[in-house]
């Protein structure tokens, strides 16, 4: 996953402006620290991460001058989507980006979060698939 935070940093350090957060070293510090932050939680927590572009740019806005905020807000997008069709393809597979089989999104009566295997394309096992939001249309045969 540090490759997508990597070509966001590759491409946007050079715009980054000296000032309130510090020297133009420490600000790329903290630009690299939040990508590699944003991606790290999209590839472990996805479906609880709702805005991960929004998130990574308000973040970081503040180390761009407002000229190159439009262009920071692209290459995030671009970025990001990407890093989320990488995660999406991988939990296809039925493992997560780190290669640890996935587990259900659902939690048991106890409060713990379901350690079952789930189905193959949703994210719950067998005994929690009626929580799938996705559920397949019923074909009405007229009579």
């Amino acid at each position: 996953m540090y490759q997508f935070s990597r070509g966001i940093y590759r491409e946007l350090a050079s715009e980054v402006q000296p000032g309130r957060a510090g020297g133009a070293c420490e600000t790329r510090q903290r630009l690299l620290r939040d990508c590699e932050a944003a991606m790290e939680r999209l590839a472990t927590d996805r479906h609880y991460f709702a805005r991960p572009v929004r998130t990574l740019f308000n973040d970081i806005r503040c180390l761009f001058p407002m000229s190159s905020q439009m262009h920071v807000l692209r290459v995030i997008e671009r970025h990001v989507s990407l890093a989320i069709e990488y995660v999406d393809t991988q939990a296809r597979e039925g493992v997560t980006f780190d290669g640890s089989p996935l587990c259900c999104h659902a939690t048991t009566r106890k409060g713990t979060s379901c350690q079952r295997v789930p189905l193959p394309g949703t994210k719950y096992c067998p005994s929690h698939k009626h929580l799938d939001d996705e559920l397949p249309e019923l074909e009405v045969t007229a009579a």
